[in-house]
C-alpha cells in the first residue's frame, strides 16, 4: 500500500517525507469488552509479538485521561515492536500520546479538516459503508479507508444486512487508496476479499476473543502472506 504517512512505526516522519510504504495487511481495532477479562495491553503485546504491525485504539466510552493512558501504554508497545498505532477519532489524544495517526469513523470530522490539524506525516484512515464515502474520504486527504461490514458480525446486526464482497469490490475499483475490509473477517475469507481487490483486512473478535491471540494472528497474517504473495 503505498500511501502518504509514517516511517518505521516508531512515530511521525518529517513533514516533507516522501511517500512511504504502509507496511501492514493485518489492522487490529481495539475493544477492551471483547478481552474475556484479560487485559488489553496484554493481549496487543501478544499480538504484537507474533507480528501485527498496526493498531487502532478504539474505546470510545473512555474519557479523555483514561484514553491517552491507555494510549500511551500502547505507544510504548508499538514502537518496541515497530508497528503502527492510531487512535480512533480523538486528535488531542493522537498528537498527545505521540501516535502515528489517526482514525475517523464516518460521522467524525471530515478528513480535509483533520489533515491540517495532524499534519502531513500522520497516517489518517477513514471508516466507510459505500462507495460515494470512500470516494469522499479519498477527495478530502484520506490515506486509507476501511469498508465494512463485508460479512456478518454480531456488533453491527442492527444496522442492516452486511455489505458484501460485491460492494467490497466496488469500492475498490472506485477508488485508488487502499481499501482495508472489515466485519467478521476470519482466516478463511482472506483470499477473497484479496480477489475482490481489498488491500488488508482489519479484525476486533478475531484476535482479541481467540484463545491464543498470537496465534490467531499468526494464522492471519500467514493467509494474508498467501493471498498477496
Amino acid at each position: 500500500m503505498n500511501v502518504r504517512g509514517t516511517g518505521a512505526g516508531t512515530g511521525p516522519v518529517a513533514a516533507n517525507s516522501p511517500t512511504v510504504l504502509v507496511d501492514f495487511r493485518l489492522y487490529l481495532v481495539t475493544d477492551r469488552h471483547a478481552t474475556r477479562g484479560r487485559r488489553l495491553p496484554d493481549l496487543v503485546e501478544c499480538c504484537l509479538q507474533a507480528g501485527l504491525r498496526a493498531v487502532q485504539l478504539r474505546e470510545k466510552d473512555l474519557g479523555a485521561r483514561e484514553l491517552l493512558a491507555l494510549a500511551r501504554e500502547l505507544r510504548i508497545l508499538t514502537s518496541r515492536h515497530g508497528a503502527r498505532l492510531l487512535v480512533n477519532d480523538r486528535i488531542d489524544v493522537a498528537m498527545a500520546a505521540g501516535a502515528d495517526g489517526v482514525h475517523l469513523p464516518s460521522e467524525a470530522l471530515p478528513p480535509d479538516v483533520a489533515r491540517p490539524l495532524i499534519g502531513p506525516a500522520r497516517l489518517l484512515g477513514v471508516s466507510t459503508h459505500s462507495a460515494s464515502e470512500a470516494e469522499v474520504a479519498e477527495r478530502a486527504g484520506a490515506d486509507f479507508v476501511l469498508f465494512g461490514p463485508v460479512y456478518d458480525t454480531p456488533a453491527k446486526r442492527r444496522y442492516g444486512a452486511p455489505q458484501g464482497l460485491a460492494a467490497l469490490a466496488e469500492v475498490c475499483r472506485r477508488v485508488s487508496l487502499p481499501v482495508v475490509a472489515i466485519g467478521g473477517v476470519t482466516a478463511a475469507h482472506v483470499p477473497e476479499l484479496r480477489a475482490a481487490g481489498a488491500a488488508g483486512i482489519a479484525v476486533i473478535r478475531a484476535l482479541l476473543r481467540a484463545a491464543d491471540p498470537a496465534r490467531a494472528t499468526a494464522e492471519l497474517l500467514a493467509a494474508c502472506g498467501e493471498a498477496w504473495r
